[in-house]
């Protein structure tokens, strides 16, 4: 009996006209029937944010051939919810993929990213999910050379799945010299970050954020390292946030109340 395709969602943050969401539907179309569901407009930095102030929309359009597409007006995640409910009803899909985002996602940067927080809704909605960014910002990033990576990791979760709440943050390199793929751990890096002041017309402040990424970490296991020697880095991440080393420590202290 032959096996049907599998059912793909795919998301980004960037809105879904961008040319990194293009590329990543390319390579899924190769691997199974395709549903995009993207913000109709950029949505970077979001984190896990969720619209709950204003009513959604979400209007089926026509980009790309044999691709069921959707717009829609909220965020990331609300992609994945708006999805998994109004458009599969309940059946999951077998994979999600998020991306590929215009710009990294290594290290902190998965904490504000709303590639990977799409990606970890995913998750949450026990769907095998992976996010997947570039180490290039502009808007005409080229992408032919995360394909084949991006392929080769979707087929390899695909046939073996994932743990229950786990789920795939990869970053590729830019250039055209990467060297393969390391499994990695998050760096412990952050942003050193500063608002520059400025003045409007109207003679009242306003603040640009600005920032220095930082690395504290000197592994040679991490995601920074990888990316920094032409590597494409895998990290495999959870979104159960509980500090299950602490938890005997806090028990040993005294709350006199």
């Amino acid at each position: 009996m032959k096996k049907s395709k599998p059912t793909i969602l795919v998301v980004n943050d960037d809105g879904i006209t961008a040319p990194g969401i293009k590329a990543l539907i390319e390579v899924m179309q190769e691997l199974g029937n395709v549903v995009v569901v993207a913000p109709d407009s950029p949505q970077s930095g979001m984190g896990h944010a969720i619209t709950i102030a204003k009513p959604l929309r979400l209007d089926k359009i026509q980009l790309y051939d044999g691709v069921e597409m959707y717009k829609c007006s909220g965020t990331p995640v609300d992609c994945v919810k708006l999805a998994v409910n109004k458009i599969f009803k309940g059946k999951k899909p077998d994979l999600c993929v998020s991306g590929i985002n215009h710009g990294l996602n290594n290290s902190i940067n998965v904490i504000y990213s709303g590639t990977m927080s799409a990606a970890v809704e995913g998750a949450i909605e026990s769907i095998p999910s992976i996010g997947f960014s570039l180490d290039d910002f502009t808007y005409d990033a080229d992408f032919s050379n995360c394909k084949k990576y991006v392929k080769a990791i979707a087929s390899q979760v695909l046939e073996h799945g994932l743990q229950e709440g786990t789920l795939l943050n990869v970053n590729f390199p830019n250039g055209n010299a990467i060297k393969g793929i390391k499994i990695c751990r998050q760096a412990n890096a952050k942003w050193a970050e500063e608002f520059d002041e400025r003045i409007d017309p109207h003679k009242r402040n306003y603040y640009w954020l600005t920032g220095v990424f930082q690395n504290n970490d000197h592994g040679e296991d991490t995601d920074v390292w990888a990316l920094e020697n032409h590597y494409v880095s895998v990290v495999p991440v959870q979104f159960d946030m509980t500090a299950h080393h602490a938890i005997q420590t806090l028990n040993s202290w005294k709350f006199n109340v």
